[in-house]
């Protein structure tokens, strides 16, 4: 029977967020000629001479949060971007993709969810995950993501996805994490109406909130059924006006799997 109680103090919260020594020996596999497994190349082109210039986005920062004074679109050609540059003080103002992080948690061939309490996709589930924070590292923001939203306290293993979204500006970062002693998490929280484990035959595909978290746990079932560990990298695309997690509605590209040769799985008893 699994307990379930509310949020735990935050000091315990640093006791699991880094992996255990003998998981940072992790060997990748190398090949000397071509390709190896999982590896892509990537190019980046850049601006190109008499390439239409891109369209202008629409203007969300008006005044300098330096001097106070008026914020213009301006093309920079150098970096082939639009950038709000402050008219007054020359100030650049960048925006630039937030970063997610979080955690699939895994206790006795489960995994932990939440059903979303907050918009967008308010009653969907999810991973425990949310933006991160300045002065954390990833692996720490994941740990508090997860003590946020679903009480449980964690010990990191590793990382496991990174998922670039590109067309809402985000970045993806989910760990591999276990529930830590006494192995406890809260029935709901404040950003969550539910909190369950689910083993993998029953995780809830039609009611998964993101796509990201969707092929995430996708590559978690496929992994554990072949008893090998990878991480995982590529950047979903998605079609203009789609929702969150719309069937069909994106595609990944850019997909690379790499092997983690120095960890086999091992069935929890």
């Amino acid at each position: 029977m699994t307990l379930r109680i509310a949020l735990r103090p935050a000091p315990l919260l640093l006791r699991f967020i880094l992996p255990r020594p003998s998981l940072l020996l992790h060997q990748l596999p190398t090949r000397r000629a071509g390709h190896g497994p999982g590896q892509r190349v990537i190019h980046y082109m850049g601006h190109q001479a008499g390439a239409t210039q891109p369209p202008t986005p629409h203007k969300t920062i008006h005044f300098c949060s330096q001097c106070a004074g008026p914020v213009d679109l301006k093309f920079v050609s150098s970096e082939d971007r639009w950038r709000h540059i402050c008219s007054a003080c020359s100030h650049v103002h960048y925006l630039n993709p937030r970063n997610v992080v979080g955690c699939i948690v895994e206790h006795e061939d489960q995994v932990l969810l939440c059903r979303r309490g907050i918009q967008p996709q308010l009653g969907k589930w999810t991973v425990p995950a949310g933006y991160m924070e300045l002065q954390e590292s990833t692996a720490e923001g994941a740990a508090r993501e997860t003590l946020e939203e679903a009480g449980a306290a964690v010990e990191i293993v590793a990382p496991y996805v990174h998922f670039d979204i590109p067309g809402i500006g985000q970045a993806y970062l989910l760990f591999r994490a276990r529930l830590a002693p006494p192995f406890t998490f809260a029935a709901q929280a404040p950003e969550s109406l539910e909190t369950r484990l689910f083993p993998l035959e029953d995780i809830p595909w039609d009611e998964l909130a993101f796509s990201a978290v969707s092929l995430a746990l996708r590559y978690y079932v496929e992994d554990r059924r072949s008893q090998s560990w990878r991480m995982h990298h590529g950047v979903i695309r998605k079609q203009a006006g789609a929702g969150p997690n719309d069937p069909g509605s994106f595609k990944l590209t850019d997909y690379m799997g790499l092997p983690l040769g120095a960890e086999r799985i091992q069935t929890q008893a």
